[in-house]
């Protein structure tokens, strides 16, 4: 029977010589034991993290774009209705609907005649008009 030079359990490279301390692995039989960590319950609570992110951010996009929308046609429909007056900045105004169904903008309120109100609105600086009332809702 051939006797071997050193036992099974030792590390030992012709070029480097005992190198077992310098090894990324176990390499006797008393180190601690290498445990592949669970990457799959990790990789799927971080995806799950970041998909409910998304779509928190994906709804408050969408209602941001919501209510651009109404802004932009609330004051299309103020802007292409008839006045013959230059509105001032911050004067209240009221949108009217004729019988020719034309709509028109007044500085008389719904209360002192009988035409129908369609909603109030105020000129801000920037040549935007902000929805007040309409039709029996306040905003």
């Amino acid at each position: 029977m051939i006797k071997k030079e050193r036992p099974d359990n030792i590390v030992y490279t012709e070029k480097e010589g005992y190198n077992a301390n310098i090894l990324p692995y176990a390499t006797s039989v008393g180190a601690p034991v290498i445990q592949i960590d669970d990457l799959v319950s990790w990789k799927s609570r971080g995806i799950s993290n970041v998909n409910k992110e998304f779509e928190n951010k994906f709804n408050e996009l969408k209602l941001q774009y919501q209510n651009l929308m109404e802004e932009f046609e609330w004051n299309e429909l103020v802007y292409n209705s008839k006045f013959s007056f230059e509105p001032v900045i911050g004067e209240i105004y009221h949108l009217y609907s004729s019988d020719d169904g034309e709509n028109f903008l007044s500085l008389i309120g719904p209360n002192e005649w009988k035409k129908e109100h369609i909603g109030t609105f105020k000129l801000n600086s920037d040549k935007k008009w902000i929805v007040l009332t309409i039709k029996n809702a306040i905003f």
